[in-house]
């Protein structure tokens, strides 16, 4: 029981982790000012995230181990995140779809969270959701915007949806983590939040004028740990190299 609480924790931290860690190669690189402000303080608030799940995951654990210590000394098949938070970002309309993909899962999965039995996870969840609701507000405006744009941008949104479809179903497969923490009243399971999901995506996909992908292909092994992309590693080299190189550092 102790494994599962700490395996949840972990993935509720990892995705957020990672996913910043993707939103900050923007900064000082997105198409215009406003744009890398905003993905910016997306990515600072996803690292907010990110402590307060791996400090929580840590207590449980009770190894003395931080929230650094987490996120700078694991290794690639130790991290619990979805396959979709370590997609390259490609271009903009790729990065900004693959963060409405998952912002509209987050705000889903947090609110059902602040109602969780652990008065923690509870608390974290409640804070998380404030902020998510405006990463997906901002984020389904920008899918739209671009949808709707110009030719070039409709196709362009259009096969980065295509191309990041089949990391969506991993949301929502439920596993013995899932179930287990769903009997604990931590958490729900996986698989209720999707019809809900693809019904709110859909809506926002008519106003962009682009089309659900009819692929049902599903990629797996991100939550479980057992099969990540390489991009992870690469994401980890550069996440973790002064730690790595200068351990226990101080100042």
């Amino acid at each position: 029981m102790f494994e599962s609480r700490f395996e949840y924790l972990l993935r509720l931290g990892d995705n957020a982790l990672i996913l910043s860690q993707r939103l900050s190669e923007w900064c000082g690189h997105a198409p215009a000012i406003e744009e890398d402000i905003a993905v910016a303080n997306i990515a600072l608030d996803l690292i907010g995230q990110a402590k307060l799940w791996l400090e929580l995951a840590g207590n449980i654990e009770n190894q003395q181990r931080s929230a650094d210590d987490l996120a700078f000394l694991r290794d690639v098949l130790d991290f619990r995140n979805l396959l979709l938070v370590e997609r390259p970002n490609f271009d903009y309309g790729h990065t900004m779809v693959r963060q409405f993909l998952f912002d509209s899962y987050h705000k889903l999965l947090l609110n059902s969270l602040s109602f969780s039995k652990n008065e923690n996870i509870s608390a974290i969840a409640t804070k998380a959701h404030k902020e998510v609701s405006y990463h997906l507000e901002r984020s389904s405006e920008t899918v739209i915007s671009l949808g709707d744009g110009t030719e070039e941008s409709n196709k362009r949104v259009q096969e980065a949806l295509d191309n990041l479809w089949p990391y969506v179903g991993e949301m929502f497969l439920d596993d013995k983590i899932d179930i287990t923490n769903f009997e604990l009243g931590y958490g729900p399971l996986p698989s209720s939040l999707e019809s809900t999901y693809l019904l709110e995506i859909s809506e926002i996909l008519k106003k962009a004028f682009l089309e659900t992908p009819k692929n049902k292909f599903v990629h797996t092994g991100g939550k479980s740990g057992h099969m990540h992309t390489e991009d992870l590693g690469y994401i980890l080299a550069q996440m973790q190299y002064l730690q790595r190189s200068y351990p226990e550092a101080s100042w």
